[in-house]
C-alpha cells in the first residue's frame, strides 16, 4: 500500500532572500504567513533552503528533541559575536542535559531571591547619580545597572574603572544580532575582549589567586566538569560564564521597552503604583511579549519526519518565529494592543508564549528567563514607585528592521527626582 503523499509547502521563489530578511526584519515570517495563510512556507537565506513555520503547534514540533537538533544551526558569525562557540547552544542529549544542570543549579530560591535584593540596590546607587544630572538616558544606564547585577550576583569581580567597557562590551555583543557591517565586528571584537577577560579570571579561581563563593556561578563553571569528569577548558568554562552574564545586561533592553510602555500607557503607571504584586507579574509578561525582542530561533531536522502532512528531510534549517508567534491572533486576543490583564488567565503554555524561546523548564527553553523575569519586576516597580521624572519631546521610534530593536531615543529622562 503506497503513503500519502506530502502536501507541497507553499514556497518563495527566490534565487535567495537574506537582504530581504534584513530589509523587513521582525516582520519577514509573520508577513508571509499571513501571505501564505500558513504557518509553514519555505524560502532560502544565505544560500540554503530553509523552512519558516509559527504558532504554538510549530513551537512544539520544534522542541521536540526526537525531531531537531541545535548542532550547526547557529551561524558561526552568530558564535563569533553573540553566543561564542562550544556553550549550550549547541549541544543536544546527554551532554547538554549535563551543562544545562549546571546554569539551572544556580536558580535556587535563595539565589533569586539574592538576585532580587542585589537588583534593589543597584537602582538605588543609580537614582543616587541621577539626581545629580539634568538628563539621564535611560538605556545605556540600564545596561551599566545590569552589568554590575550580573557580575556581582554570578560572583565576577569587576572594578569600577572597568564598568563602562565591560558594559559596552557586553551591550556590542548583544547587538550584533542580526546585524551585518560594522556592528556585527564590533560584536567580535567585544566577545574576543569580554572572553579574555572571563578567560583570566577562571585561570585565577583554579590557580587559588580568587577564591569566589560556592553558590556563584564563577565557582560553578571553574570548577564543574563534564561527562567524561573533566573540567571544562578555560574557553569553554568562559563562554558559558558569558552566557550567564550577557543576557542579564539584555534585560536593559526589556527595562527600557517597559518604560517606554509606562510612558505610552499611563494608565498602567497608576495600577503599578498599587504594588499589587500579581499587576507587577503580568506587566512584565505582556513587555516581553509585546515590544520586540528575539525575532526567529533555528534547529535542524535530526531525521526525515512529517508533519501537518509537510515533509521535513534531515539536514533542514528551519527557523521558528518568535516575534509572530507571540503576536498570533490565533493565539491572542487582539495582540496589537498592549494589555497586561491578558495573563491573568494566561495558563502557562510553553509553546504559545516564547520571548526567549520555547519549551519545558529543562529541556532548551532559556534558563534565564526567572531572571528575566524577576529582574524586570523589581527594575520596573522603581520606575513607576521609587523615582518621579519628566520625559522631554524626543523620538521613542521603535525599528521593526532593525534586530535587536530599542527605542531611537535610547528613552531620555530630565530632572529624576526620588518620589515623595
Amino acid at each position: 500500500m503506497k503513503g500519502v503523499a506530502p502536501v507541497a509547502i507553499p514556497r518563495e521563489n527566490v534565487l535567495d532572500n537574506t537582504l530581504t530578511l534584513l530589509r523587513e526584519g521582525y516582520h519577514y515570517i509573520p508577513g508571509r504567513r499571513r501571505h501564505f495563510k500558513s504557518d509553514i512556507f519555505q524560502t532560502r537565506l544565505l544560500g540554503q533552503k530553509v523552512i519558516c513555520i509559527g504558532g504554538k503547534e510549530a513551537a512544539e514540533v520544534f522542541y521536540d528533541e526526537d525531531k531537531f537538533t541545535r548542532i550547526g544551526a547557529i551561524p558561526n558569525r552568530m558564535k563569533e559575536s553573540l553566543f561564542g562557540k562550544n556553550g549550550v547552544h549547541v549541544l543536544e542529549g546527554n551532554a547538554h542535559s549535563h551543562r544545562k544542570t549546571m546554569f539551572m543549579s544556580l536558580m535556587t530560591s535563595e539565589r533569586l531571591s539574592e538576585l532580587t535584593a542585589l537588583t534593589e540596590k543597584q537602582w538605588e546607587v543609580a537614582i543616587a547619580d541621577w539626581q545629580q544630572k539634568r538628563r539621564v538616558i535611560l538605556f545605556p544606564e540600564a545596561e551599566k545597572i545590569m552589568c554590575r547585577i550580573a557580575c556581582e550576583w554570578a560572583g565576577v569581580p569587576l572594578w569600577a574603572n572597568e564598568l563602562s567597557q565591560r558594559t559596552r562590551d557586553l551591550s556590542a555583543m548583544i547587538d550584533a544580532f542580526g546585524a551585518i557591517g560594522p556592528r556585527h565586528w564590533q560584536g567580535r571584537i567585544a566577545r574576543n575582549r569580554s572572553e579574555r577577560w572571563i578567560r583570566r579570571i577562571i585561570a585565577q579561581v583554579r590557580s587559588g589567586e580568587l577564591k569566589p563563593r560556592e553558590e556563584t556561578a564563577l565557582y560553578t563553571f571553574a570548577w564543574h566538569r563534564d561527562l567524561q569528569d573533566r573540567l571544562l577548558d578555560l574557553q569553554t568554562a568562559a563562554v558559558e560564564l558569558l552566557n550567564i552574564v550577557r543576557p542579564i545586561v539584555a534585560v536593559g533592553r526589556f527595562v527600557t521597552f517597559g518604560a517606554l510602555a509606562i510612558n505610552d500607557f499611563p494608565e498602567t503607571k497608576e495600577k503599578l503604583r498599587v504594588g499589587d504584586d500579581d499587576y507587577i507579574r503580568m506587566f512584565v509578561q505582556e513587555v516581553r511579549r509585546y515590544y520586540p525582542f528575539g525575532p526567529f530561533l533555528g534547529a535542524k531536522v535530526r531525521s526525515n519526519f512529517k508533519w501537518t502532512g509537510h515533509q521535513f528531510k534531515k539536514g533542514t534549517l528551519v527557523l521558528l518565529d518568535i516575534y509572530g508567534t507571540n503576536h498570533d491572533p490565533d493565539l491572542w486576543d487582539k495582540p496589537d494592543e498592549f494589555r497586561p490583564e491578558r495573563f491573568d488567565e494566561w495558563e502557562g503554555s510553553p509553546f504559545d508564549f516564547i520571548p526567549q524561546g520555547g519549551g519545558y523548564d529543562m529541556g532548551h527553553r532559556c534558563p534565564g528567563e526567572w531572571i528575566t523575569i524577576d529582574i524586570m519586576k523589581v527594575s520596573l516597580a522603581f520606575l513607576a514607585n521609587r523615582i518621579d521624572y519628566n520625559v522631554p519631546k524626543q523620538n521613542l521610534d521603535y525599528s521593526m528592521v532593525r534586530m535587536p530593536s530599542i527605542p531611537k531615543s535610547r528613552f531620555i529622562m530630565r530632572d529624576v527626582a526620588i518620589s515623595s
